[in-house]
């Protein structure tokens, strides 16, 4: 479920139909919007209610992201994409793909011609899992369109379930590389913040200060410290929207490139002009049972796989900046 916590007194007395309308910046018609309200579930402080519900200060709205995208882009037809995937294993169950930057996992209503998805329709045709709705087959786990890296994919329901609850349960281990700006104080720690969407903005995640967002939990270790940078690792105890980006950006060390988050690195004097396609951050190893045969699988990439962008600005704190 994606959360919304209404924090600003001028949504205050706003209907729930027309802030919806609002957040999605007027995308959509407000009337689709209050039929979408009618059918699906969507949740005021845990019940449903009608579009014409007046907000309140603190109310926090939650809604699928699936059922969301199923009812607005009912339209789109998903075309198979022959596209040269980067698979790092596969079998009748599932693969595991070293997805590309710059390419969205699933399709969305603005892009869904080139997307992994498309990819995966091409290779696999219906050999894949349905249970994350019927424009996201074989997705267990996302990665944002320019985060690049290891990526599960069930090839039937029966794999999809058994790895989707190891996730939750924390039994599948899902570790990241990032460029952290900045220089660590504490070379290894926990970020234990509770995430909700960032007011107004339907994509940036930000910290709820009450602790009223989604459980959402980073462990962190620095591997390699920089001047004015880091190479750390980063291991998901939840798997929330943005986790990564929006926790590191909460202790003042935001992912290299990173402007949502307000990393805008090739400004800053020791890395003039040294720029790349927003973060660099790279899901590196994946660890989980096999749901078949249980046995335990792990699989982590050499550092040619990483992006293009990670490997040069990595090659150039190594080279010019380490001490």
């Amino acid at each position: 479920m994606t959360t919304i916590k209404i924090t600003q007194n001028d949504d205050v007395q706003k209907r729930l139909d027309i802030f919806i309308t609002c957040f999605f910046d007027n995308l959509y018609p407000r009337a689709k919007i209050s039929s979408y309200i009618d059918e699906n579930v969507v949740l005021v402080n845990g019940k449903r209610q009608k579009p014409s519900y007046k907000l309140k200060l603190n109310d926090t709205i939650e809604y699928s992201e699936d059922e969301f995208d199923e009812f607005f882009c009912s339209d789109i037809r998903l075309i198979p994409y022959n596209y040269n995937l980067d698979i790092k294993y596969e079998d009748d169950d599932l693969m595991v793909i070293n997805k590309p930057k710059e390419m969205l996992s699933h399709p969305t209503k603005f892009e869904n011609d080139k997307t992994l998805c498309n990819a995966l329709i091409y290779h696999c045709g219906d050999n894949l899992s349905n249970l994350s709705g019927k424009f996201r087959p074989g997705i267990v786990h996302r990665l944002d369109k320019n985060t690049a890296g290891l990526m599960l994919v069930a090839k039937n329901n029966f794999a999809h379930e058994i790895l989707a609850k190891q996730i939750k349960e924390k039994k599948a281990k899902r570790k990241y590389l990032a460029l952290s700006l900045g220089e660590f104080e504490k070379k290894e720690g926990i970020i234990d913040k509770p995430l909700v969407h960032y007011i107004k903005n339907n994509v940036k995640m930000s910290i709820a200060e009450d602790r009223k967002g989604l459980e959402a939990i980073t462990k962190y270790k620095v591997l390699e410290q920089f001047k004015g940078c880091a190479l750390v690792e980063l291991e998901l105890e939840t798997g929330r929207t943005h986790q990564i980006r929006a926790h590191l950006a909460s202790i003042k060390h935001p992912v290299f490139g990173d402007s949502l988050y307000g990393a805008k690195s090739y400004m800053r004097n020791e890395f003039y002009n040294l720029k790349t396609t927003q973060q660099l951050l790279q899901s590196y190893c994946l660890s989980f049972y096999h749901p078949r045969t249980n046995k335990l699988m792990e699989f982590k990439l050499n550092e040619k796989d990483f992006s293009k962008d990670f490997i040069k600005v990595l090659n150039f704190l190594r080279s010019k900046n380490e001490h």
